[in-house]
């Protein structure tokens, strides 16, 4: 019997394939008839997501905390799947910059729109309580929010305000950068000055990774490759506002989310309440202190000198 026409181009296909890697056909098919169908669980792994969940108490609302973490996370992994493919391509094209921006923008206001879910998801009471077993853990030891940051932007950009031009002015190393980088002022003890436990366990497991990545990113990163455009193209309004969102989705939105939770659950008369790993969360989130900035010759001076204030705090929204 005959099989039909575009089945025997397809098995055709197939044998030029597996002969042009001196493999055998027969015994690919023969895997396949013998394989079970894929199901749904099986691709994504259900059974292994939803054992992921380890609570240190037995209150029930630190399941919520744990997973709107771990939804965090998988967004930030969406957003550098993104990120690499921005600097991996070597002629950047402004079509594929708007894409990609779009997709980021999307991840994070996705997330900042959600934070809600955790905030209004626990009960405050609950919440003082089993924090007390999570220490010395805290979510600024997440890796992947500073990868985003390094893929974003110039390093040196992300170096303390206060040391900024000095260190720019000497053209200093990624490794003389980072230890001024601006999210260590942020894990200092409130009492000692000191860095916290929860800042040394992240860079002992962290610091080789980012530097390398900071390293990996010179001539790459989203803003390198946006000046790589040519001047018409660098002046496309939409990829500036695409720019402009993913300053503010990640720069201010994202830390103010945070800023107003903590408000919520340890800001208390007359003494504020610490964070789980000791950070210095009432200088270190609010965007008006760090003055973090990925584009900042995108902005006029007004907006620079407001930067973290109420105006643009929904002007993408």
């Amino acid at each position: 019997m005959s099989l039909p026409e575009n089945i025997e181009s397809k098995i055709k296909l197939l044998e030029e394939k597996f002969n042009a890697m001196g493999q055998d056909l027969t015994s690919y098919l023969d895997g396949l008839l013998y394989a079970d169908y894929l199901t749904y669980w099986d691709y994504i792994h259900l059974d292994t997501l939803l054992s992921l969940q380890s609570p240190k108490t037995k209150f029930p609302d630190e399941e919520v905390f744990i997973m709107y973490h771990q939804i965090t996370e998988l967004y930030f992994k969406l957003s550098i799947h993104e990120f690499k493919q921005i600097s991996n391509t070597k002629n950047i094209t402004v079509d594929l910059l708007i894409q990609k921006l779009q997709r980021i923008n999307r991840y994070f206001v996705a997330l900042t729109d959600s934070f809600s879910i955790m905030v209004d998801g626990m009960e405050p009471e609950q919440f003082q309580k089993f924090r007390m077993s999570l220490l010395p853990a805290s979510g600024f030891q997440s890796a992947q929010y500073r990868c985003i940051e390094i893929y974003s932007t110039e390093f040196e950009r992300l170096v303390s305000k206060d040391v900024r031009e000095k260190i720019n002015s000497k053209s200093a190393s990624v490794e003389e950068m980072f230890e001024h980088i601006y999210w260590k002022a942020g894990a200092t003890e409130l009492a000692t000055g000191k860095k916290t436990l929860t800042l040394n366990q992240f860079e002992e497991k962290y610091s080789t990774q980012l530097i390398t990545l900071a390293k990996s990113m010179e001539g790459v990163n989203v803003l390198s490759q946006y000046k790589k455009l040519s001047a018409e193209d660098q002046q496309n309004e939409k990829l500036i506002k695409l720019l402009k969102q993913l300053d503010v989705n990640v720069n201010i939105n994202w830390p103010l989310s945070h800023y107003k939770s903590a408000v919520r659950y340890l800001q208390k008369d007359p003494v504020d309440i610490a964070a789980t790993g000791g950070t210095n969360w009432q200088k270190y989130l609010p965007p008006r202190f760090q003055k973090r900035i990925f584009y900042y010759e995108l902005w006029s001076q007004e907006e620079l000198d407001n930067w973290g204030k109420a105006w643009v705090e929904d002007l993408f929204k």
